[in-house]
């Protein structure tokens, strides 16, 4: 029988590719990590990490056992969530961060039906411009768009398709672009530097498009003011279409799709947290959480043209698993 605290010191640096960062992100001495790992060595006859320059690289069997390993790992998290839901009771205080677009749009009501269920549980929402990434974080993190150098753990709850949208009357005063190299001749309204570095638009016959939008009089740092903008006929800009969506049924008419045969790589919803043993009211919440994404974001529907993109984890357990106006 496999030793849990050697399994759990396998997976996470398999993950991190470092025994310093492990270590301090396990709480453990370096040394302490390191016996661990080696006595799973000797206990399944093999090596499972090889050193390459400043990185600890999996070898051919550490590849394969560590499949088996985060099976492992789930199944003894599953059933002491299991033991915990029989004799404990989920309170305390939980701290959640979010960017700015999931908040109003739908965090913030998720969070209410979270707090009706669980009475004695006190939270803290704050919307951030960065994702925590630091091992040491104990919150909770909901994020959109990708995730890179963290050293919590990442679940992708969901994806959101994008699109081009404008109001209207900006395409009566401007004309509608029937192709993205007329799109050089429009306003731009940008968020947070989205499409500094340029876009890709995808068509099914006609491929892919490279795209580098005007530079934007208007940049924000906030979902509602970029979908504002917009929506008062200021420029064109991106939208998730979940979020165009809500907006158009709070205000019909102020939002039309732009080119609408071409389409824009979706943003994966990611769930951070920290790895480890957690409290009863986080693994209380990362459960509502994944049962409470809304369909229209369910994982089966990720293209598989970002499968290879954006690593995760698992998703949202694999069967369990910035505002709108």
């Amino acid at each position: 029988m496999h030793d849990l605290d050697e399994l759990l010191a396998f997976d996470h640096v398999m993950r991190s590719g470092s025994l310093t960062r492990s270590a301090r992100a396990l709480n453990l001495a370096k040394s302490t990590l390191s016996r661990r790992i080696s006595q799973l060595e000797r206990q399944l006859g093999q090596s499972l990490l090889r050193r390459q320059s400043n990185r600890l690289l999996p070898t051919e069997a550490g590849q394969l056992f560590h499949t088996y390993c985060r099976q492992i790992l789930e199944l003894a998290e599953q059933s002491q969530q299991a033991l915990e839901e029989l004799s404990e009771e989920v309170s305390g205080e939980l701290h959640v961060a979010t960017h700015n677009a999931l908040a109003r749009s739908w965090l913030a009501s998720s969070l209410a039906q979270f707090m009706d269920r669980y009475p004695a549980v006190r939270l803290i929402l704050q919307t951030c411009t960065t994702p925590p990434l630091s091992a040491d974080s104990q919150t909770a993190t909901l994020w959109l768009g990708e995730v890179h150098d963290s050293e919590l753990r990442q679940e992708v709850l969901g994806w959101l398709s994008r699109s081009l949208y404008g109001h209207p009357d900006y395409f009566a005063r401007r004309g509608e672009p029937q192709h993205p190299r007329e799109l050089t001749q429009h306003a731009w309204i940008d968020l947070l530097g989205e499409a500094e570095h340029g876009l890709v638009l995808t068509h099914p016959q006609q491929g892919e498009f490279r795209f580098t939008p005007p530079e934007s009089r208007f940049r924000v740092d906030q979902q509602m003011l970029h979908g504002d903008a917009i929506a008062r006929g200021h420029g064109l800009g991106i939208m998730p279409d979940w979020m165009a969506a809500a907006r158009e049924r709070a205000h019909p008419g102020t939002l039309v799709r732009c080119l609408p045969a071409w389409s824009l790589a979706p943003a994966p919803v990611t769930l951070l947290y920290p790895y480890g043993p957690r409290p009863r009211r986080l693994s209380a919440l990362l459960a509502f959480l994944r049962q409470a994404v809304p369909v229209e974001w369910h994982p089966s529907r990720e293209p598989a043209s970002v499968k290879s993109k954006v690593p995760r984890a698992r998703v949202a357990d694999n069967a369990t698993q910035r505002c709108l106006s």
